[in-house]
């Protein structure tokens, strides 16, 4: 059986950060969405998307496909219940497909839009993500998932002596290494995967999860729910944030109730604003609507895209959304929505011309060997540089 992970509209609902990847790709708690379904499944997995992401997410048909819906997250009930669908029965909450199973013929028609003959209602409440701000409300939810999923039936590592532990829910992976530093699972387990490092003098509290070779710098302040993902390095105080992957927050400053996309880079001593001086709602820049949206959060920080970047001491207000390959610099504050390929700050911006971001973005992945920059990661971003540009009218 073929395990397709489809976009419905929460593709748009969370851009910008689905402009470079489907939805099911999306990392909250330890895994993806996506590696969440391949580990309770046992089976591989591929997308179904928008055109151009087909590319490098392609879709792969057997004669038995499960089309999943990207934007939920497993659990038991779910699993269950997928489990017992036949060919042609589709799995809805409310009018939200979930899932659907279908022979070759109707999976290469597929259409998460499709009125399906025979639908099986689903009662129980469930993980889903449609804003970009419910990866950080909901990581606490996912860690904890995640955790159990990864560690049970196993045991931890061993780590240095020189660590403090307090509590039971903590889990290291062969591999990764920690000196002088403490861990508090009191308010939520603390993983650890193959390959990591907390530097000397690192204070963190639970929910936490670092993914595989990634660093916390020396004197780290690290709150929960708050996740490192693969290949970064993160420094200062960070608290409820997610950070994807390949991306940097190496210096002091503050990261608060935030999501970083993967490529990006956070400039020494920068800060985010979680709360506004009123404490009223936050608003976020909403493509989908081409408006400001009420969140109904108090505290809500930066949402930045893939291959964003900020000088030293750049300042965001509270609800800022940073778009694709962004190059933000300057004092003062920025707008509250920069748009993807901007290049400036509170003085003002002007486009990021590609060309420029693509020398940039070579040198990056130059900086890992086992990540090219090739022409199907270049002609995606040439994409969203058309997709984006009716908002880069500075």
């Amino acid at each position: 059986m073929a395990i397709i992970l489809f976009d419905d509209n929460a593709h748009l609902t969370l851009l910008p950060l689905t402009y470079t990847r489907p939805v099911a790709h999306l990392r909250i708690g330890i895994l993806t969405i996506a590696e969440k379904w391949s580990e309770y499944l046992k089976k591989e997995y591929s997308f179904y998307t928008v055109d151009y992401l087909q590319v490098k997410f392609p879709a792969k048909y057997e004669a038995d496909n499960l089309f999943i819906n990207g934007a939920v997250c497993p659990d038991e009930g779910l699993l269950e219940a997928i489990d017992k669908l036949q060919t042609g029965e589709a799995l809805k909450y409310n009018e939200q497909l979930l899932a659907v199973r279908l022979n070759q013929t109707d999976a290469g028609i597929f259409n998460p839009g499709a009125e399906f003959s025979s639908i099986v209602n689903y009662p129980h409440l469930f993980v889903s993500i449609r804003y970009p701000e419910d990866i950080f409300r909901k990581n606490d939810i996912e860690l904890r998932k995640d955790f159990q999923l990864l560690t049970k039936n196993r045991t931890s590592a061993a780590i240095s002596e020189t660590n403090t532990i307090i509590g039971e829910d903590f889990f290291a992976e062969p591999g990764a290494v920690a000196d002088c530093s403490t861990f508090n699972t009191t308010n939520g387990p603390i993983y650890l995967a193959n390959n990591t490092e907390i530097w000397e003098g690192t204070h963190i509290r639970g929910a936490f999860a670092i993914c595989e070779h990634s660093q916390v710098k020396m004197g780290a302040k690290i709150y929960g729910a708050t996740t490192i993902g693969p290949y970064s390095r993160v420094g200062g105080e960070i608290n409820n944030s997610i950070i994807w992957g390949y991306s940097s927050k190496g210096h002091e400053g503050y990261l608060g109730n935030s999501v970083l996309g993967e490529w990006c880079n956070i400039g020494a001593d920068s800060n985010n604003s979680n709360l506004k001086n009123n404490y009223a709602d936050v608003k976020l820049w909403d493509y989908s609507s081409q408006r400001f949206r009420n969140t109904g959060l108090q505290f809500c920080g930066l949402i930045m895209a893939d291959h964003a970047k900020c000088g030293i001491n750049t300042m965001f207000n509270t609800g800022t959304v940073v778009g694709v390959s962004a190059n933000i610099f300057g004092s003062g504050f920025p707008r509250n929505f920069v748009p993807d390929f901007a290049w400036g700050g509170a003085q003002g911006f002007e486009v990021y011309a590609i060309k420029k971001m693509f020398e940039t973005a070579q040198k990056v992945f130059d900086r890992r060997e086992h990540r090219v920059f090739d022409e199907t990661e270049q002609e995606l971003l040439k994409k969203v540089f058309e997709l984006t540009e009716e908002y880069r009218r500075f």
